[in-house]
């Protein structure tokens, strides 16, 4: 069948949507399963190598947030990623029960929740997203905790804090390096821990990258980094590494500011 007509696919689609989908949709769900991997695999073997990686791969890019969702509504509320990789854990264990803590772009706040009731440490947790902020200070709430609305560039801290947290806040920001030295001014921190998500995580994202297709988790990402592009550029904005791993596909690492 020619490709050359949209509007004839157009109505295709609408009459597939209209008369089928409802009825393959309310089949138990390993029927759905086979029915559309037979669909899928039947339109790859037709399709040229790089078409059919393209075809796959985007149906990949396409899931993923679906799946994110549904992960959601099953932890009630909350990803499952917060229990299953314990990448709290990586943050309060290096928190004390005498620190200042800044969360930068701490959303509902679980993170600073954690470090609070397991620490004792004093949270401030900052974002941009009032509803976010709402959600935490309902869900989260602990004397050792207080959610402020604030943006990280311009944002000025009451007083100075020892440790600054970011968990997967980078990769969304531009102008890192400026932001990173600003933090370190404004708060005087001399810790900062960091988690970020890393481009090497698996071999689809290179060949997402390749066939010129999305290849970020998210495309709000401004970047996901190398261990080479992360090393560089914390060290731009005058860090030293003290520990760095790498976890589920992501860097997790503790720095320490070379000036105060």
């Amino acid at each position: 069948m020619s490709t050359e007509n949209p509007a004839l696919f157009q109505r295709l689609g609408r009459i597939i949507a209209k008369r089928f989908i409802p009825l393959i949709a309310g089949l138990p769900a390993p029927y759905v399963k086979n029915i559309l991997l037979q669909i899928i695999t039947r339109k790859a073997e037709r399709l040229e190598p790089r078409q059919a990686a393209s075809f796959l791969l985007e149906l990949d890019n396409a899931l993923y947030p679906l799946h994110s969702q549904a992960a959601v509504r099953y932890g009630g509320g909350v990803h499952p990623k917060h229990s299953l990789t314990r990448y709290h854990d990586f943050f309060v264990q290096r928190i004390g029960p005498g620190d200042r803590v800044l969360d930068v772009g701490c959303r509902t706040g679980e993170v600073a929740f954690e470090i609070a009731n397991r620490t004792g440490a004093k949270v401030t947790g900052i974002d941009i997203d009032t509803p976010s902020l709402e959600e935490g200070r309902r869900r989260n709430v602990h004397p050792n905790i207080e959610f402020l609305e604030g943006d990280a560039y311009t944002w000025v801290p009451p007083h100075s804090f020892d440790v600054v947290v970011m968990s997967n806040v980078l990769e969304h920001l531009k102008d890192r390096v400026d932001l990173l030295e600003g933090l370190q001014e404004r708060t005087k921190a001399t810790r900062f821990l960091v988690r970020v998500p890393l481009f090497e995580r698996d071999w689809r994202a290179g060949l997402k990258r390749e066939l010129g297709l999305e290849w970020r988790l998210d495309h709000t990402h401004e970047t996901e980094y190398t261990l080479e592009s992360f090393k560089d550029e914390m060290s731009q904005a005058g860090f030293e590494i003290g520990h760095l791993e790498v976890r589920w596909g992501e860097i997790w690492a503790e720095l320490k500011a070379k000036i105060n």
